[in-house]
C-alpha cells in the first residue's frame, strides 16, 4: 500500500513512516520541510498522487486558540485533496477524553478535527491515545521554578510514544474503523505522582507540590483523561521506561 503520513517528520511521524517501511508498505513523509503545507494547500495534491492511505498526525504550533484554526483548515484541506486524490482511508491521531475537556482549546480543536474526519466523504479511523510518557518533562517546565513543581492530581494513563506508533500503524494498515480505536498505558497515576516519580528518577531534587490550579491540567475534572474499558493497553510501563534511554 501507499500511506502518506502528514507530519512524517515529527516524534510520531517519523515513527509511523519507519514501521510502515519495515512492513513492506510505502511510506511518505509529508511535512513543511518536504514541500508540503496542509495550511495553504501547496504540495498537497502531488504529495496524495496514488495514495491509498492518509495518516494524519500533522501537529498545531501552539495550543492556544490559534490551534482551532489549524486543525479546521488543514482537515479541511487534507479531505478535499483526499477525495480527488481517491483515498480510500483517512486515519487521524487524537486523544482519550478529547471531548469532554471543552475548557482546554487545544482539545476543543482536536474534537472539530474529529468532527470534520467523521463529517467527511471518506472511511476512516481515529486512534485515540492518552498523554504521552515523552511530554512529562515539558508539563512540569510550565509550572516549575528552582525548588518546586506545581502539579495536578488529575488521574492520567500515560502511554510511550512508540506504543502509540505500534497503535497507529496497525489501524492504518487495516481495514477503516469508521469509529475509534482507545489506546493507553498500562497504569494509571495522579499528575503529581507522576512528577514525584519522574523527578527521583532523573535525581531531580525538586519537589512536586499539589496544586489543583497549577498548569493546563488544571481544567480537567474527573478521571476523563483515563482509558475506558474498551481501550487497548499497551504494554510499556512508565517505571520501566524511566529507567531505559530516551
Amino acid at each position: 500500500m501507499k500511506l502518506v503520513v502528514f507530519g512524517g517528520t515529527g516524534r510520531i511521524g517519523s515513527q509511523v513512516v519507519q514501521k510502515l517501511t519495515a512492513a513492506g508498505h510505502e511510506a511518505v513523509p509529508a511535512a513543511p520541510s518536504t514541500g508540503v503545507d496542509l495550511i495553504t494547500g501547496k504540495g498537497v495534491d502531488q504529495a496524495l498522487e496514488g495514495a491509498d492511505v492518509v495518516v494524519n498526525v500533522a501537529n498545531s504550533p501552539t495550543f492556544d486558540e490559534a490551534s482551532v484554526d489549524f486543525f479546521r483548515t488543514s482537515m479541511n484541506n487534507l479531505l478535499a485533496a483526499g477525495e480527488r486524490a481517491g483515498v480510500g482511508h483517512q486515519v487521524i491521531l487524537s486523544i482519550i477524553g478529547v471531548d469532554q475537556v471543552p475548557e482546554l482549546d487545544y482539545y476543543r480543536a482536536k474534537t472539530l478535527q474529529e468532527d470534520l474526519l467523521r463529517q467527511g466523504p471518506t472511511p476512516y479511523s481515529i486512534v485515540r491515545a492518552t498523554q504521552f510518557f515523552e511530554f512529562m518533562d515539558a508539563t512540569m517546565s510550565w509550572t516549575s521554578d528552582d525548588d518546586t513543581v506545581h502539579l495536578p492530581a488529575t488521574p492520567i494513563q500515560p502511554i510511550a510514544a512508540a506504543d502509540v506508533v505500534d497503535a497507529v500503524v496497525e489501524v492504518a494498515t487495516g481495514a477503516p474503523l469508521q469509529g475509534i480505536r482507545n489506546v493507553a498505558g498500562p497504569d494509571v497515576f495522579t499528575l503529581d505522582e507522576l512528577g514525584r516519580l519522574t523527578l527521583a528518577a532523573e535525581h531531580d531534587s525538586r519537589t512536586v507540590i499539589t496544586d489543583d490550579k497549577a498548569g493546563m491540567f488544571a481544567a480537567v475534572t474527573g478521571d476523563v483523561l483515563t482509558a475506558g474499558p474498551d481501550a487497548n493497553l499497551a504494554p510499556t510501563h512508565y517505571r520501566d521506561w524511566l529507567l531505559q534511554p530516551h
